[in-house]
């Protein structure tokens, strides 16, 4: 694991450089994103999104958990923060492995279920427009990401 450090001066920015990753990003990518409530976790989906070529709104699917798009290549969009700990097997394992990129939201509570390979982002409010991301790169492909995006 090696870990890369970005700051956001603005939600421009941060759509900005969420449309750039996007252009890296290949089928099986799994994003795990954390941070409080308001840091930015579906803004910066949002910005991947477009970058993928998604062309319709997305949003938060905390009601759903899953919601699924497609562009380049489909995206799938999770948030767990209403999955209980205790729930078996809910097919994640076929969104990981499948042909699309998947972004979970809240990813430390489903954390026994996901890939050992993966790209886990800290998005950290530091004032009401300026965020600090801190990239987990789990694996060697998301080591090369970084060090492509990031430097």
């Amino acid at each position: 694991m090696e870990i890369f450090k970005w700051i956001s001066q603005s939600a421009e920015e941060t759509d900005q450089f969420a449309k750039e990753l996007a252009k890296h990003l290949v089928a099986g990518d799994v994003l795990a994103l954390e941070g409080d409530l308001g840091a930015g976790k579906t803004a910066f989906t949002k910005g991947l999104a477009k970058g993928l070529g998604v062309t319709r709104n997305v949003n938060s699917p905390t009601f759903t958990i899953i919601k699924e798009y497609q562009g380049r290549l489909p995206l799938y969009h999770m948030d767990v923060y209403r999955v209980s700990e205790g729930e078996e097997d809910l097919g994640f394992d076929e969104y990981f492995n499948g042909d699309g990129v998947t972004v979970v939201e809240w990813a430390h509570l489903i954390e026994g279920q996901l890939p050992a390979d993966l790209l886990q982002i800290q998005i950290l409010r530091l004032d009401e427009t300026k965020r600090r991301f801190v990239f987990e790169a789990h694996g060697e492909r998301y080591v090369k990401l970084c060090k492509e995006i990031l430097s």
